[in-house]
């Protein structure tokens, strides 16, 4: 590596906004300052995460930034001070006592007067740990009074998401009102399942009506994360989803999932029981008895049981034609059948199904020439004729045999179990 190529890294969480030293443009300035004439012939490279937690390294940059020291692409690492790079006193002296100098990077905090070049063969002593600990209590401790803040405002029905479903939208103040231009569908389901209307008739309904799923309304008005064309159809679980939500008789709920520890991602839903709920808070689309009734009615009909099953390729098939997973239906030869066009005569895919022996057979057939095609190039890479292979390419038919009979005897006892 010719360059010198020093990495400032530079973060702001969402309380540091508040802080005008902690700005990203002021963090910068500060780590460019002192980057220049740090060695000759040097490259600067800044890696940001704005509005990320310190408490954990599930940070975008920060991980192209450990990605980049990995692959030896970095010299040195300049941060404004220790809690810039994280909060978490165990992960950073990971980071800064053992992968930094296993990968010969030094590591420089600014503002804490630190570089590891001072401090080759010891750990920066009692004060740099001091530090470690001090960061990561302190942004606990912040994120704690925060999170009761928070759920002090749920309890006084003050806490808005601006995440509302189907038939409500978000005023400047974040407070959800009904939108008319959709309200009058979720009615029509309401009352629809009052007379008696399945959710999949419901579905065909409103698809024979040309009216946009949820999903569909919200890619034309510009919601990120929706595709127009890869959300047109109303599905089963869309319909029961309207039915159930307590929000179109307007109830304020909130508090259905709670981080399981401060700092991380991971979220753990609660039982309704424990949810924060506030009565006739809301606009409500439809009126408590339209509600109660068509739930009345709706549990009246017989819904197959929708708990999560364990398949093989769960979650890995999917159709060529719509891009939605293929839906597994177990019967006596079980199937993967395409749902989402289910109400589309003109879709390439309507009523498409595979049988999951078909579906097996195809992937042997891809892993059997594929196995052929890295061997042919291994032989040709060594000097070997292709036709010299025979031995091997009979072994890994027998492999291949071996392995599909115990995917049969697999396959048979776990449908035996559901």
């Amino acid at each position: 590596m010719s360059k010198y190529v020093i990495a400032l890294y530079i973060r702001l969480s969402i309380e540091d906004i508040k802080v005008e030293s902690m700005s990203i443009d002021s963090q910068k300035a500060l780590l460019h300052k002192y980057a220049e004439g740090l060695a000759e012939d040097t490259e600067i490279i800044e890696y940001v995460d704005n509005g990320h937690t310190g408490l954990n390294f599930e940070r975008p940059a920060v991980q192209e930034l450990l990605n980049d020291v990995q692959h030896h692409k970095i010299n040195c690492i300049i941060v404004k001070d220790f809690s810039r790079f994280g909060r978490n006193s165990i992960e950073v002296g990971y980071f800064t006592q053992q992968v930094f100098p296993l990968y010969n990077v030094r590591f420089i905090s600014v503002a804490d007067c630190y570089d590891s070049n001072e401090h080759k063969g010891d750990t920066g002593g009692m004060e740099v740990s001091v530090k470690y600990l001090v960061n990561e209590f302190y942004s606990r401790d912040l994120s704690m009074k925060t999170r009761t803040a928070k759920y002090a405002k749920m309890r006084r029905g003050e806490y808005y998401s601006n995440n509302y479903p189907y038939g409500y939208l978000s005023d400047n103040n974040g407070k959800p009102v009904i939108d008319k231009a959709v309200a009058y569908i979720v009615k029509m389901i309401f009352d629809l399942t009052i007379e008696g209307k399945s959710a999949q008739d419901i579905a065909t309904i409103l698809y024979k009506m040309n009216i946009s799923s949820p999903g569909q309304y919200k890619a034309q008005r510009g919601k990120t994360g929706y595709n127009i064309s890869n959300c047109k159809n109303w599905s089963r679980n869309s319909i029961l989803n309207i039915l159930k939500n307590k929000m179109y008789m307007g109830m304020y709920i909130a508090r259905k999932q709670v981080v399981q520890d401060i700092g991380s991602r991971k979220m753990v839903k609660l039982d309704e029981k424990d949810w924060i709920k506030i009565p006739n808070h809301f606009p409500a689309i439809v009126s408590e008895d339209v509600f109660h009734k068509a739930n009345e009615v709706r549990r009246k009909v017989k819904i197959t049981s929708t708990t999560s099953q364990s398949y093989p390729l769960r979650g890995k098939v999917y159709c060529g034609c719509c891009n939605h997973n293929l839906h597994y239906m177990k019967r006596i030869k079980p199937i993967y059948a395409c749902r989402y066009t289910v109400y589309d005569e003109n879709e390439p895919c309507y009523m498409f199904d595979i049988t999951i022996e078909e579906l097996q057979g195809i992937l042997f057939d891809i892993a059997y020439n594929r196995s052929k095609e890295i061997l042919e190039t291994f032989n040709k890479s060594n000097g070997k004729e292709a036709h010299n292979d025979s031995d091997q390419v009979s072994e890994i038919e027998k492999k291949i045999a071996e392995y599909q009979q115990k995917n049969k005897s697999y396959m048979k006892n776990l449908y035996r179990k559901k």
